[in-house]
């Protein structure tokens, strides 16, 4: 079972309609069959970003949809993941990357998952195929 990781920036362009990537990331999303990958520290931040730009009300929605997705995996970040992250995040000072970006490629790594859908191109940057293509 093929398996793609999902970050922030994509789950907040497929549940606004109002964002510029909505519309290639909704088309990728619903057209994906297999499992949706993304973790706890995504969740966070995806819940806390719809808070601050949205609403409340919206965030509780956005939560309760990617907890309720049949399709999509919520992989908790581990100590040992932390610990990775935070080696690869101390080493990257020339990179932009946010320590929950180096979280997500502990976990892809960790799992093997070689695709992201995701809007920023830190995911390029650190060697993942990046869904949909820009």
């Amino acid at each position: 079972m093929q398996q793609i990781f999902v970050d922030t920036g994509a789950w907040f362009a497929f549940l606004n309609a109002a964002d510029p990537d909505h519309n290639p990331v909704a088309e990728l999303m619903e057209s994906w069959n297999n499992r949706l990958i993304t973790t706890d520290y995504i969740f966070d931040e995806l819940v806390t970003l719809v808070r601050y730009r949205i609403g409340h009300s919206e965030a509780c929605r956005a939560g309760e949809f990617l907890r309720s997705r049949a399709i999509t995996d919520i992989i908790a970040v581990g100590p040992a993941d932390i610990e990775q992250a935070w080696r690869q995040f101390a080493k990257h000072a020339d990179k932009q990357y946010s320590f929950t970006d180096c979280t997500s490629f502990c976990i892809m790594r960790r799992l093997g998952i070689r695709q992201a859908i995701a809007v920023d191109p830190d995911f390029r940057r650190a060697g993942f195929i990046v869904l949909p293509e820009n």
